[in-house]
């Protein structure tokens, strides 16, 4: 049976170079320093967000608890929006980890209120926690993988700036965000003083992420690193794939955002299925079946016994992922698939 996988970009497999590359990588011990592949990623990471430097971590979590161990100290509070991935995704690692207490923000589409988080940093007070970061998740996966506008993070980065705090990006899918936005991930990255982006996702690579910034915090990054098990040794065949992924990776997301428009398009001739196509702006789509009068549980259930994987998510919302993986022809098939089922 042929299956078409939508549940996430999380899925994509490695190219063939990035085969290919895995092969012929020159290693070395990475703790030491001594892996050049992963050396060469790590400034190719730095240079292409316009950092000073970079650390090359296992996942996108462990990146994201890094940046707030080493921005913070423990008791103190980090802002975030209410629905993001660090809040809701990263099994409260940074209040068991960290040490710190989340103050969450509602946001729209996941896009804070400058003046909320504003009003949201604590004043000194004996009776308080003292504010130590604010965090944003730019594209963001639960308002559909949404792009945070680039006048609401030039605010942002006033408010924190008047307030002395740094500014991390959970950056996963930020050069999906760059491409929607037609400009270049280091013009998002230059408002934050860190960011994590992922290698794994849509930009291909089996595994890694990078978190970038300056060099002292890098610095301090690495002992982090170490401390949470995240300390590798002859990882360059992975960082190879990596070096690939910063390279060439970037234009299949343009693929990937016409793939989303062309689905949800489809999706919305479907009798039942209802995606506001103003919300779909790069590869990830919220498609509500509200008016099929079945659970989200079970119509993926249905959609998987047919070769279509899915992702449910509440009772009535179906999340899809367009991703390299996917072609056309898979959508149009997938269509037809989803048409037949009740």
């Amino acid at each position: 049976m042929k299956v078409i996988d939508l549940r996430s970009d999380t899925v994509t497999t490695p190219t063939e170079d990035m085969y290919k590359g895995m092969q012929g990588a020159p290693i070395g011990d990475d703790v030491y320093g001594d892996d050049p592949t992963v050396n060469k990623l790590e400034a190719l990471a730095a240079k292409t967000l316009d950092k000073e430097d970079a650390i090359f971590v296992p996942t996108g979590t462990m990146g994201n608890l890094i940046a707030i161990m080493a921005h913070t100290q423990p008791g103190e509070e980090i802002i975030l929006e209410r629905n993001s991935h660090i809040f809701l995704y990263e099994a409260a690692g940074a209040s068991r980890l960290a040490g710190v207490q989340s103050m969450t923000i509602e946001g729209n589409d996941g896009i804070m209120d400058p003046k909320e988080v504003e009003d949201s940093i604590r004043d000194e007070n004996i009776h308080f926690p003292t504010t130590g970061l604010i965090c944003v998740e730019n594209t963001h996966n639960m308002a559909g993988g949404m792009v945070q506008p680039m006048e609401n993070l030039q605010q942002l980065k006033s408010v924190a700036s008047r307030h002395h705090l740094p500014m991390h990006l959970d950056g996963a899918r930020v050069f999906n965000a760059a491409v929607a936005l037609n400009c270049e991930a280091k013009e998002i990255a230059a408002y934050f003083d860190s960011i994590m982006f992922c290698l794994s996702k849509g930009l291909g690579s089996p595994m890694g992420s990078m978190l970038v910034g300056g060099h002292d915090f890098i610095y301090h990054a690495r002992k982090l690193r170490k401390m949470l098990g995240g300390g590798m040794r002859q990882v360059g065949v992975m960082a190879s794939c990596g070096i690939l992924s910063i390279q060439e990776m970037p234009e299949q997301l343009k693929v990937d955002h016409e793939n989303a428009q062309i689905l949800s398009k489809g999706l919305n001739k479907l009798s039942g299925f209802s995606v506001n196509l103003e919300k779909v702006h790069t590869n990830i789509i919220n498609a509500s079946i509200k008016d099929k009068n079945i659970s989200s549980d079970c119509f993926v259930e249905k959609m998987k016994k047919k070769g279509i994987l899915a992702n449910p998510r509440g009772k009535d919302l179906i999340r899809l992922v367009t991703h390299k993986d996917v072609t056309q022809e898979d959508i149009h098939y997938a269509l037809t698939v989803m048409e037949s089922l009740e």
